[in-house]
């Protein structure tokens, strides 16, 4: 089977190591990853914040990129709904509907991968630790990924899950609503950093590492001694 990883943008600049997983865990389970070259920021920044029109030049690159894929895979449920946002604003292009529809049905976030088409929910990983999983919101109510994530995570060996309290709550990032609404974000995560705390967990994993960064850095502030690791890193490990 013949995957397409799709980096994301803070993946290539800032955490290369989840993308490096991504593409072991996946070669370790049969398939054949490349990485288009080319691929650029997916748009939903821009997006988000209004800017459609200027953001599309971005969009349909990524489209062209990804095209000729059999699979598009992402360590990053955030992105792929994204992607899956294309058929939508295409909806009216006689040349990139198509496409990006066609885009959007072979395009997964990694563990819905895993267990959806792969149809796998043991992939051979031990990591020895308390673990405790944040479900990130377009994850999980845009995309609909809910149950891929802790049935992988419970069939690792030598893992110890426990459940993060109020896990639906938002950790605050948001994207640029972190930024534009600084005050308020802090808010959200230092309730997101408290319910962290009262797992009594070691590390904290996700799907999506924006929300694991703004989550990290609120408890490096506050001197919270909970490990950070991207749900790949996870299930790579042997």
């Amino acid at each position: 089977m013949k995957v397409s990883l799709f980096g994301t943008c803070l993946v290539d600049m800032m955490k290369a190591d989840i993308g490096i997983a991504t593409v072991e865990l996946l070669e370790h389970l049969g398939c054949e990853v490349d990485y288009p070259e080319g691929q650029i920021c997916c748009g939903q920044a821009t997006y988000n914040s209004g800017y459609l029109e200027e953001t599309k030049p971005a969009m349909k690159r990524m489209i062209d990129i990804f095209e000729n894929s059999e699979y598009v895979v992402s360590p990053s449920g955030s992105c792929i709904y994204m992607l899956h946002e294309y058929p939508h604003i295409f909806k009216d292009d006689p040349v990139y509907g198509p496409k990006a529809k066609a885009l959007a049905e072979k395009s997964y976030e990694l563990t819905q991968f895993i267990v959806d088409v792969l149809k796998m929910e043991d992939v051979g990983a031990t990591f020895n630790g308390k673990v405790t999983y944040h479900p990130s919101c377009h994850m999980t109510r845009l995309l609909g990924v809910k149950n891929a994530p802790l049935t992988l995570l419970k069939n690792v060996k030598g893992l110890e899950f426990t459940e993060l309290p109020k896990k639906e709550q938002c950790c605050g990032f948001g994207g640029t609503f972190s930024v534009k609404m600084g005050q308020i974000s802090e808010k959200i995560v230092d309730e997101k950093v408290e319910h962290v705390k009262e797992t009594g967990a070691e590390y904290l994993t996700g799907a999506d590492y924006a929300c694991l960064m703004n989550i990290s850095g609120r408890m490096q502030r506050l001197g919270v001694p909970v490990k950070v690791i991207h749900i790949a890193q996870i299930l790579n490990s042997r």
